[in-house]
C-alpha cells in the first residue's frame, strides 16, 4: 500500500499575499488611472458618475457616464465627485471606487486588494479620513494607503528619489498643480495650488462665450485646448472649429478659434503655474536647489502635455525642464510601485493626529 503524502500547506500570510492584488490608484480630478502590480494600468476612466434624480441609483460609471456629460436628460444628473484634487461627494466617489475595483478584481474575489491612493500634498486629516473611507468601503483592505501626488508621480516617472539628493518634480493634473522637490522618498518643499486642466477649460469657455457670444460645455472646451492650445505662442498659427449654441439667437453656431486667442485665454493661469514652481524653488535648500539645477524639472500629470509649457518654465525659471514618459500615467504607476516601500513612505505623510495638530496651529 502507497503511502500518501500532502504537499506542505503555506501558512495563512503567505498564502493570502500570494492571492492579493496590489493597485495604485490615481484618484484625480478629471481621470482615475488603475495600476495592478505585474500588469501595468489596467484602467482608465473619467471621474464621472451618473445617476437618478428620483432615487439616487447608479446609472453609468467612467467613459459611459463621460459620454452623457451635457447631452443627459434632466432625469439624469451626470456628477463629477472629485473637486480640485478632494472628494466632493463620498457616496458617489465610493461608488465609483468600488466599480474600479470590482472591474479589475472580477467576480470571484478572494482576498480583499492591497490599495495605495494618490492625495494631494498638505491634504487635511479630514480628507485623508475622507479618501481612505471611501476606498475601504469600496472593497480595500484595511488600511488603505495614502501617497502625496508629486512622490507617486516622481516614482512613476522612474525618478531615484531615494537617494539623497534633490529631485523636483511637477504634476499638473484635472484640479490641481503641485510641484515639490523630494529627498530620500521624503518631501522636502512643496506647494499646490488649485489652478490646472479644468481651469484652463474653464477659462477656454468663458472666453469664446465674451469674445464670440457663443455657449459651449466642458467637453467642447477641452477639444478646442488639445487641438490648438499653447503656453507660448505657436511660430504658425492654428484654428480649429467650434460648436456651440448662439448666445443672442439660441441656435447652433460653428466659428473659428485661433490658437493665439487660446495662448491668450489660458495666461492668468499659466502665471500660477510659475508662481507655484519658482515659490517651492525659492524655499529649497542650497545643497538640493543645486541637484535640481543639474537634473531639471520633470513635469507629470495631463497637464504636461500643453505645447511649449516646458519652454516656458524654462524661460520662467532658468531651470531645465523635461516631460515625462507617459506623463498622464506616472502618479498611477509610482503609487502602485510604492507599496514596495510602505514602510519608507509612511515617513513622508503626517500620521492623522500629526496633521490635527498642524491644522490647530
Amino acid at each position: 500500500m502507497t503511502k500518501r503524502t500532502s504537499l506542505p500547506s503555506l501558512p495563512p500570510a503567505t498564502l493570502s499575499s500570494m492571492l492579493t492584488k496590489r493597485l495604485g490608484i490615481d484618484l484625480g480630478t478629471a481621470n482615475v488611472l488603475v495600476y495592478e502590480q505585474g500588469r501595468g494600468v489596467v484602467l482608465d476612466e473619467p471621474a464621472v458618475v451618473a445617476i437618478t434624480e428620483r432615487d439616487n441609483t447608479v446609472v453609468a460609471v467612467g467613459s459611459e457616464a463621460h459620454a452623457m456629460l451635457g447631452r443627459q436628460p434632466a432625469t439624469i444628473q451626470v456628477i463629477r465627485p472629485m473637486r480640485e484634487g478632494v472628494i466632493a461627494d463620498y457616496l458617489i466617489t465610493e461608488a465609483l471606487l468600488r466599480y474600479l475595483i470590482n472591474r479589475v478584481m472580477g467576480r470571484l474575489r478572494v482576498v480583499r486588494p492591497e490599495v495605495m491612493i494618490s492625495v494631494p500634498v498638505g491634504v487635511t486629516s479630514v480628507e485623508q479620513r475622507a479618501v481612505r473611507d471611501a476606498a475601504e468601503a469600496a472593497g480595500a483592505r484595511r488600511p488603505a494607503h495614502l501617497i502625496p501626488e508629486p512622490l507617486a508621480a516622481a516614482i512613476g516617472a522612474e525618478i531615484p528619489v531615494g537617494s539623497p539628493r534633490g529631485h523636483m518634480v511637477v504634476d499638473i493634473g484635472g484640479g490641481r498643480t503641485e510641484a515639490a522637490v523630494i529627498s530620500m522618498f521624503g518631501i522636502v518643499a512643496a506647494e499646490s495650488v488649485r489652478v490646472a486642466g479644468d481651469r484652463l477649460n474653464d477659462s477656454i469657455a468663458q472666453y469664446i462665450k465674451r469674445r464670440h457670444n457663443l455657449v459651449v460645455g466642458e467637453r467642447t472646451a477641452e477639444e478646442v485646448k488639445i487641438a490648438i492650445g499653447s503656453a507660448l505662442p505657436l511660430e504658425r498659427e492654428e484654428s480649429t472649429g467650434v460648436r456651440g449654441r448662439d448666445q443672442v439667437t439660441g441656435l447652433p453656431r460653428t466659428i473659428t478659434v485661433r490658437s493665439s486667442e487660446i495662448v491668450g485665454a489660458i495666461q492668468e493661469h499659466m502665471g500660477a503655474i510659475v508662481h507655484t514652481v519658482r515659490a517651492v524653488l525659492e524655499r529649497t535648500p542650497p545643497e538640493l536647489a543645486s541637484d535640481v539645477i543639474d537634473r531639471g524639472i520633470v513635469l507629470t500629470g495631463g497637464g504636461a502635455l500643453l505645447r511649449h509649457l516646458d519652454e516656458l518654465l524654462v524661460h520662467e525659471t532658468g531651470v531645465p525642464v523635461h516631460v515625462a514618459d507617459d506623463p498622464r500615467r506616472c502618479v498611477a504607476k509610482g503609487a502602485g510601485a510604492a507599496l514596495g516601500y510602505l514602510d519608507v513612505i509612511a515617513r513622508s505623510i503626517p500620521t492623522e493626529e500629526e496633521s490635527l495638530i498642524a491644522e490647530s496651529r
